[in-house]
């Protein structure tokens, strides 16, 4: 990345969908052709489609794009240039003067819409049972190829690349030190602005964190049992849940083709996620995350057109060398939040990660802003108090 990439710009930014997108969403709901399904099969084979025929026709007639339009709009937005590609991001400052710079890092197949009911209790805590020191500005960008960042206009958007970008963002705001979070995607790219930018990075947290086996035995002799369970659940999950990653780690211009024609494809495509990764206790994705917030977050790739570019990014993951590479431990303090659904062990993350603090949940998921928007910002309060 060179000075001759980037422009300083930061530009005022204001979602605006224009209503003939919106007519034609509703042309294409209301004409879907829905896939039959065998007899006696349900969520093991993907998406029935009595579900996704019922909320199919909730996107098309009852659903409020421009309710949740003026939501977001609600919170400062911009955009700007970064190694060529558009970042848009919110920036929500705390009436704190003395708050803690953070940024929040969604994943896929998630959005800015993400972190929602957690921006009022992060930048105003004493408003929300909290303590004034506390306090947080927020940076929430859309990930480079997501959502209102719109596609990427190249290859090689791999997260080192994305992680560049995004320290550049922080230093182009004026945040000299800050604080990282990150969940799924952002998992992963947190913990690469912490090894990019140490001086600048006081902490990360993350959530959804995958820790992988390095066969060292003397590792692998520390694991409880908890920890072979979570192994195996990893397992059984790459098995059985891992098939929308080899599609967009492989051939994401294929399924490109797919979900930029049909609403209803880019529907279930999202839909299964929100039903195998959220709180496990819940049978439906409505029961875990309101399903206009679900709705919301799939509007936004359909809207956008990015759910090729985004899945080029898994594309990018698989074939980039140094991601998979050895690495030294990192340095920078390093927070971990595990949720029921979570496959997080400690003694790996160890290997990886100066973890400094390791909390476990009893309920909640994956999407942990969403789910359980109380713990996670309980969570990240406890550990910033400790760094600052």
């Amino acid at each position: 990345m060179t000075n001759s990439d980037m422009s300083d710009q930061i530009t005022p930014y204001r979602i605006e969908i224009a209503q003939e997108a919106l007519d034609d969403l509703r042309h294409r709901l209301r004409n879907t052709r829905f896939a039959p399904e065998l007899p006696g099969t349900g969520w093991e084979r993907g998406v029935p489609t009595g579900y996704l025929r019922e909320l199919t026709d909730y996107w098309a007639e009852g659903f409020d794009w421009r309710a949740q339009e003026a939501a977001l709009n609600a919170y400062p937005q911009f955009t700007t240039t970064i190694d060529g590609a558009r970042v848009h991001f919110m920036q929500v400052r705390s009436p704190e003067p003395g708050a803690t710079p953070l940024m929040l890092i969604h994943g896929w197949p998630g959005s800015i819409v993400e972190f929602l009911d957690v921006i009022g209790p992060l930048t105003d805590p004493a408003a929300h049972g909290g303590q004034a020191g506390d306090a947080f500005h927020l940076v929430i960008p859309s990930l480079p190829g997501y959502g209102f960042s719109g596609p990427l206009p190249t290859t090689g958007w791999t997260d080192g690349r994305t992680a560049a970008a995004l320290t550049e963002l922080m230093s182009r705001l004026g945040y000299q030190r800050y604080g990282v979070q990150g969940g799924d995607v952002g998992a992963f790219i947190a913990p690469l602005m912490g090894r990019l930018a140490p001086e600048n990075v006081i902490g990360v947290h993350v959530n959804a964190l995958l820790t992988f086996p390095t066969g060292d035995p003397a590792v692998m002799s520390t694991l409880t049992e908890t920890d072979h369970v979570r192994l195996a659940g990893m397992k059984k999950w790459q098995d059985h849940q891992g098939a929308y990653l080899q599609l967009q780690g492989t051939r994401p211009q294929t399924i490109a083709a797919a979900l930029h024609d049909s609403p209803a494809g880019q529907l279930a495509w999202i839909t299964e996620k929100f039903k195998e990764w959220t709180d496990p206790a819940t049978d439906l994705p409505g029961g875990a995350i309101d399903r206009d917030r679900i709705l919301t977050d799939v509007s936004i790739y359909w809207l956008t057109a990015t759910a090729g570019s985004s899945a080029h990014t898994y594309y990018e993951r698989f074939n980039d060398a140094t991601m998979w590479a050895p690495k030294g431990r990192g340095q920078v303090p390093t927070a971990v939040a595990v949720f029921p659904t979570d496959f997080s062990i400690r003694p790996l993350a160890d290997q990886t990660h100066n973890v400094t603090q390791w909390t476990e949940f009893d309920r909640g998921g994956h999407f942990a802003a969403l789910e359980t928007p109380d713990l996670l910002t309980t969570d990240l309060r406890a550990f910033f108090h400790a760094l600052t």
